[in-house]
Order: C-alpha cells, then structure tokens, then sequence
C-alpha cells in the first residue's frame, strides 16, 4: 500500500501508443494491487469533456490559438479541483492521459504562443502541484503520423507535419528541463519494450512511496 498519493502523466505526440500504453498500465495497476483513477486532458470531468468536443472535434468552429490554451487550462482547473486533488488527498494514484506539458507543447510550441504564457497560466491554475512522474513516449513525427489510422481526425489530428515537428521540439525541451520528472521512452521501439521501460519507472516511485 502507498502511504501517498502519487500523480502519474502521459505524454507524447500523435501515433506515439499513449492510449495502448495507458491500457497496459491499468493492467498493472490493478495487478500490483494499487488504488487508482484514470482521467484525461481535456476532459475527465463534466466540463472537462464538452471542452473537449469543442476544441477537438466542433471543425465548424474556428478556435484562437490564445482561446485554445485558455479552454484548455479552464478544462484543467476543473479536472484538478474535482477529480484530481481530491484523489491524491485520498493517497490514490492519479493517472492522466496529457497535462500541462502538453500545452507547453501544443500551444506553446505547435501553436507558437510560447512557453511564457503557458508558464503564466500553470503559475495561475496548479502553482503548488506537479506530476510526480512524467512519461514521455518520443517518437520521429513521420512515423507518428504513419501509424495514425482515424477516419475522421480531430482538428489537431488535422495539422501538418510542420505543427507536429514544433511538438515534438517542445517535449524535448521540457525533458531536457525536467529531466527528473519527465523520463524519455523510445516510441520506435517493440511494444513490449515500452511497456518494460515505463513499468520500470513506474515501480520505482510506487515502492519509494510505500
């Protein structure tokens, strides 16, 4: 048993096998055994979501760049105040498909708004909170891009390569940042060596935690 909470994020560009790589998590969660939730940004809550079928799949409407980043910290602060705080204050651990790197790079760097904004509005929104673990699938842009197999992709899923490149530019910077919360994996490698490699990271801080 954990004697705290532990808040986990995923990251990665478009076809890096974050939602493959969430499942086999799950899997091992439940497995180990370790109390947790799974939430999503956008998205997680009510709110959350409607923000996340307006940004992401209303094409009919045209979305700033600088109104973008605000919905999406606006979807944030609601994920944190009624999902995520109250599960770590509770010790469970808080899985989160994408947070604040991911506007650091969509926004900031895909959008070009810069990272002085988006670090305007994480100071704002989560000053006192970060995720104890980020886990970063990297993966060259074209390869991405190739293994993406949507019918209908959503209006970021719409964007060229160019966007894509600038993507993967900020991860990379964040990581060079952050090099102890943000740990690389290869998203070119076998499956089950990604898997291995966030398992790994992943049993690591939960036994520093129990």
């Amino acid at each position: 048993m954990m004697s705290t909470g532990l808040f986990i994020t995923l990251e990665g560009g478009e076809g890096a096998g974050k939602s493959t790589l969430m499942g086999r998590i799950q899997d091992w969660l439940e497995q180990a055994p370790i109390e947790f939730i799974i939430t999503r940004e956008p998205g997680g809550t009510r709110l959350g979501e409607q923000v996340r079928d307006l940004l992401l799949h209303q094409h009919q409407s045209a979305v700033s760049a600088q109104a973008e980043l605000l919905l999406m910290f606006a979807a944030r602060a609601q994920n944190l105040a009624e999902t995520i705080r109250p599960a770590l204050a509770a010790g469970k651990l808080v899985l989160c498909d994408r947070f604040t790197d991911a506007s650091f790079a969509y926004q900031g760097g895909g959008r070009q708004l810069g990272a002085a904004l988006v670090a305007q509005l994480e100071a704002a929104v989560h000053p006192d909170l970060q995720p104890d673990l980020t886990l970063l699938l990297d993966l060259p842009v074209a390869d991405g891009l190739a293994r993406k197999h949507a019918d209908i992709p959503d209006r970021i899923e719409s964007e060229q390569a160019a966007f894509f490149q600038r993507v993967r530019a900020a991860y990379q910077q964040r990581a060079r940042q952050f090099p102890g919360r943000i740990k690389v994996i290869d998203a070119a490698l076998p499956q089950e060596q990604v898997v291995a490699a966030a398992i790994a990271h992943l049993k690591k801080l939960t036994e520093s935690a129990c």
